[in-house]
């Protein structure tokens, strides 16, 4: 269930931003692994480690076509085992994904993702993101469906990234989630709610050969909706969330 900045369509658009390093293995076909250390993973606006840091680790194959495939993880922390009912549950996500870019043209791309997620130790929330994003003159917009176990879920988003002075990347994103069934409840659950709004607002720039990035996270949940959701309060407010992370 990572955000959509992981994806290959991400790294290009990112490229701007600080060159993009890979392995090259022949005229067709590059090796990028990056690893990331984040001070909160958050998807979609809400955190996925308690508010805590993540370590991520991308590994990604690209074909000169557009083609590309790939294994994603991260640390998780959810606070609880909710298939064993005790303190110790799963903590790590790991996604296989496998996509097509098409560039259009020098401003115009076409991303289209297959991503399959799964968490060791907590099987029921393993399923399946597909994801289509257009991106044109540095707007992008696009959405993804999301097929888990028990639930299914769509969300829309769109945004702009741009390259500033001084060689500072700028990305602002905005997205609606919509679970299609009520799970966002107020304090006495009389009142619930399917979809809720987040936005971020982020910079990057690269520095001794690292990609430092910080971002403003914030959704539209109140703090009894995001308890009746993730089992906590604090896990859906606003936040500044830093990053650093270096492709080879």
């Amino acid at each position: 269930m990572r955000s959509l900045t992981a994806s290959f369509m991400a790294a290009l658009a990112l490229a701007p931003f600080g060159q993009v390093q890979a392995l090259q293995l022949n005229d067709q076909l590059d090796l990028q692994i990056t690893p990331m250390l984040l001070s909160d993973y958050r998807n979609s606006g809400i955190s996925q480690t308690l508010g805590d840091p993540a370590l991520q680790l991308d590994v990604m194959l690209a074909h000169a076509s557009g083609l590309y495939a790939g294994v994603w993880t991260s640390t998780v922390e959810f606070g609880h085992d909710w298939e064993q009912g005790d303190d110790y549950g799963t903590r790590q996500e790991v996604d296989y994904y496998a996509g097509y870019y098409w560039q259009i043209s020098d401003t115009i791309g076409l991303d289209a993702m297959y991503n399959k997620y799964s968490y060791p130790g907590e099987s029921q929330f393993n399923g399946v993101d597909v994801y289509l994003t257009l991106d044109a003159y540095g707007f992008f917009i696009g959405g993804k469906h999301s097929h888990a176990t028990d639930e299914s879920s769509a969300s829309y988003f769109a945004g702009y990234r741009t390259l500033l002075p001084l060689d500072i990347g700028l990305e602002l994103k905005v997205e609606n989630v919509d679970y299609k069934d009520e799970v966002f409840f107020n304090q006495d659950w009389t009142r619930g709610q399917e979809d809720y709004n987040n936005w971020s607002l982020g910079l990057q720039r690269e520095m001794f050969g690292v990609n430092w990035g910080a971002s403003y996270v914030d959704t539209d949940l109140s703090k009894d909706e995001c308890m009746s959701f993730a089992g906590y309060d604090d896990l859906c407010g606003a936040t500044l969330v830093f990053s650093a992370s270096q492709t080879f």
